[in-house]
């Protein structure tokens, strides 16, 4: 079988890596020039756990393959999936324009019987937006081919995103033929053959199924910072809460970790759309309003910890941050906790060391020489007057305090994901904050 990808980001380039490792022949397409030659020469663009030796393997192989222009290869494949970004708009809604341009090149170019699958996130009723520009390509050309859309959300965690392509919990798929089904059933099926969790829906549906879904996942979340929170003032524990309530089988323990926020492509940006598409129709989605309202709030929590503790004189500290990407194991730093944190140590006068795993040149693209990058975690911590820890790599989950103190100014830790033991750090002197304890 062969299929084409559109877009070789995030999920383009998985997807298509993970297709060809099943047996598909893949083309990957993309309009960048230089990031198609780089694949090329097996130069991967984003960092995710063992796709670089997919990648490689697979074009050794034959089966992967890169190219500018998809009407080199658009009648030699079944399926052709799109996968472009789908970026905010100023407003927050999704900004469709790549994935009408998808569209628009697919009628311009089929000249037999082909699917249009959309794999990027986009608001309920794109669908009906794709068909038309594909008509109204096919209607300049004075020509008459059958075509069908469809809807395939993909489910990707960013560091775990091969494991969940090739072990999927479920596919969803949504489609208005049975022609169309076939063809989705029989790329899928080597992945399920165990257990077949296809599940079909029309297409508005399987649409939504994506946007519900993250926007679930953020309202725990965002749920469960408020919950710290309030168990701060009140003198709770948030992990004895949490363990309480996670142990309830309707609630489950996935998510319920609090922190200082979450980030990334997809919660923050399918929030936003899912509440715009909302407003566009007439309704308010009140929670989810809340929920981001509450995420924004606690990226900033640290920082107003860290203020408090120096009485609200941070001019000429230097602050250490463990951490730069949005979670661990990914260099993406969309929407990071970080960005808000440097912004506001930048304007109350600090200076900033980073240290990250893998994000360093992610961030030295969006902050430059604003802040000082290290050379490594403790390298990070000379002459530091706090330190924040943002991201739970696990290479920060069990330092040498004694190595921390001695580096420090004053050994201060703001513990973004309470992975440290409270107790362990008071036997050795360090003050310590963390969230909902």
């Amino acid at each position: 079988m062969k299929i084409a990808v559109v877009g070789t980001g995030y999920v383009g380039l998985v997807s298509g890596t993970c297709f060809a490792e099943m047996g598909v022949d893949v083309t990957c397409v993309d309009i960048d020039k230089n990031k198609i030659k780089k694949l090329q020469s097996g130069i991967i663009p984003i960092y995710e756990p063992g796709l670089e030796d997919m990648v490689k393997r697979n074009m050794k192989e034959n089966r992967l393959h890169f190219t500018t222009n998809l009407s080199e290869v658009i009648n030699d494949v079944e399926l052709v999936f799109s996968a472009v970004g789908t970026p905010p708009d100023e407003d927050g809604s999704a900004d469709l324009q790549y994935v009408l341009s998808v569209a628009k090149q697919f009628g311009q170019t089929i000249t037999k019987y082909n699917v249009l699958v959309t794999k990027s996130t986009v608001p309920v009723g794109t669908a009906n937006n794709v068909k038309e520009v594909i008509q109204q390509e096919l209607n300049k050309r004075n020509i008459e081919i059958a075509f069908d859309v469809a809807s395939n959300p993909e489910f990707l965690k960013e560091g775990a995103a091969i494991k969940d392509f090739m072990s999927p919990d479920r596919v969803v798929v949504g489609v208005e033929s049975e022609r169309a089904k076939e063809l989705m059933t029989k790329i899928y099926r080597p992945f399920l053959l165990n257990n077949f969790r296809v599940i079909f829906t029309d297409i508005p549906s399987a649409e939504m199924i994506k946007y519900a879904s993250n926007s679930m996942l953020a309202t725990r979340i965002s749920f469960m910072n408020d919950i710290a929170n309030l168990c701060e003032i009140v003198g709770a524990d948030v992990n004895m809460v949490r363990k309480g309530v996670g142990s309830d089988s309707r609630i489950g323990n996935k998510f319920l970790y609090p922190g200082c926020g979450y980030g990334g492509s997809c919660f923050p940006k399918d929030v936003q759309a899912l509440i715009k598409t909302a407003q566009r129709h007439g309704y308010q989605m009140r929670v989810l309003q809340a929920v981001e309202s509450v995420n924004e709030s606690q990226k900033k929590v640290l920082f107003d910890k860290l203020r408090k503790h120096y009485n609200n004189n941070l001019k000429n500290k230097t602050v250490t941050l463990w951490g730069l990407s949005f979670k661990p194991e990914t260099d993406d730093m969309r929407q990071a906790t970080s960005l808000v944190i440097m912004d506001l140590l930048l304007q109350a006068g600090c200076k900033i060391n980073v240290y990250d795993p893998i994000a360093m040149e992610e961030c030295k693209r969006i902050m430059g020489n604003k802040v000082h990058y290290a050379n490594d975690m403790y390298d990070a911590l000379d002459n530091s007057d706090a330190l924040l820890l943002l991201t739970e790599w696990k290479q920060f989950r069990m330092p040498s305090w004694s190595v921390v103190k001695k580096l420090m100014n004053k050994a201060v830790v703001f513990d973004g994901r309470n992975i440290y033991d409270a107790k362990e750090l008071k036997e050795n002197n360090i003050v310590y904050y963390c969230i909902g304890r």
